[in-house]
């Protein structure tokens, strides 16, 4: 494993997926469920690049991810900004710390009907739930970074004359940036999984809404065909923010010893 070059690990990684698929082609074909409850692996791919090449299913990914994307980078910039805060400022942390504490581990998406009493069904809504979700992820790991910033560092800094402002821009926040993009790589699918769920409840266009209507009309390819789109939609996501990760902290130890 250690002398593979890097495709033929990361093909290596895809294993387990090939496997599952060919279990589940497997399982549908030998009928032990009837294909309305569980249609194969082939029909269903078959079904999403239907939808694809008709232009529906990209109009839905489409808006799934710009709700995804526009809520993750509000929750994002908030994140950001409260956890260098609560960092550096006593008062700040002490308003937001039992705030953050509570609402880290709750599960957020129970708020789904007060968004919907307060900004109604359409994107409004969805986006601000995505950026409600983005957000505690994002203030801890900034909070965590920007506490572990090299005290030496900074004192150097300080004797050399570093005013607050550069001392934040040049210092504190380059220097917290890898747990700040590990809290954003957390919120990232955070996001993509809120804006579906939140299409799903609140109903229009979009990858959730398009697999609520599916299922109300008994359509289980195109609902086994949705969830596969969510599946690839997800890992490319995943995938471009492991690559941005790497390219916008190519200075630093854990790429170079990649």
């Amino acid at each position: 494993m250690a002398r593979m070059n890097p495709i033929g690990r990361n093909l290596l990684g895809w294993v387990s997926v090939v496997v599952f698929l060919a279990a589940w082609e497997i399982l549908a074909r030998s009928h032990v469920f009837t294909e309305f409850l569980l249609p194969s692996f082939s029909a269903s791919f078959e079904r999403l690049v239907e939808d694809t090449l008709s232009g529906e299913l990209l109009r839905n990914l489409g808006l799934t991810l710009l709700r995804a994307f526009a809520g993750f980078a509000m929750g994002a910039v908030a994140g950001v900004v409260i956890g260098v805060c609560m960092a550096r400022m006593p008062l700040v942390r002490w308003f937001f710390d039992p705030i953050v504490s509570i609402g880290l581990p709750m599960p957020k998406i129970a708020f789904i009907p007060v968004f919907i009493l307060w900004f109604g069904v359409f994107d409004e809504s969805k986006i601000l739930m995505v950026a409600f979700n983005a957000l505690f992820p994002v203030v801890v790991a900034t909070m965590a970074g920007a506490e572990a910033v090299d005290r030496v560092m900074i004192w150097s800094a300080r004797s050399l004359g570093a005013s607050p402002r550069r001392l934040l821009f040049e210092i504190a926040i380059p220097a917290a940036l890898p747990e700040i993009f590990t809290g954003l790589q957390i919120a990232m699918p955070i996001a993509l999984i809120v804006a579906i769920v939140s299409e799903m409840a609140m109903g229009g266009e979009g990858l959730g809404g398009a697999l609520m209507t599916q299922m109300r009309f008994a359509d289980s390819r195109g609902v086994f065909s949705g969830i596969l789109a969510i599946g690839i939609a997800g890992s490319l996501v995943v995938k471009a923010m492991e690559l941005i990760r790497r390219r916008l902290l190519v200075w630093h130890q854990e790429t170079q010893s990649g």
